[in-house]
């Protein structure tokens, strides 16, 4: 299989709550700093289901390191 294929995963270094918006910015390549921000003023702006958007991506995704299949 080609290993350079990008996955998305949660962060086990550089997280704060769950480590989604860190695993996002490292599949995107920015800073999660960016990532944290865009989450915070999403949940400012569209409410309860930006929170629930978190919620389902830490759900879903899994941590990084560990072999998908």
């Amino acid at each position: 299989m080609n290993e350079n294929v990008k996955q998305l995963h949660r962060s086990t270094t550089n997280r704060m709550v769950a480590g989604v918006c860190a695993g996002l910015a490292e599949y995107l390549n920015v800073d999660p700093t960016v990532i944290r921000l865009l989450f915070v003023l999403g949940i400012f702006m569209l409410g309860p289901g930006m929170l629930l958007a978190y919620l389902i991506i830490a759900v879903v995704t899994p941590e990084g390191g560990k072999a998908v299949s």
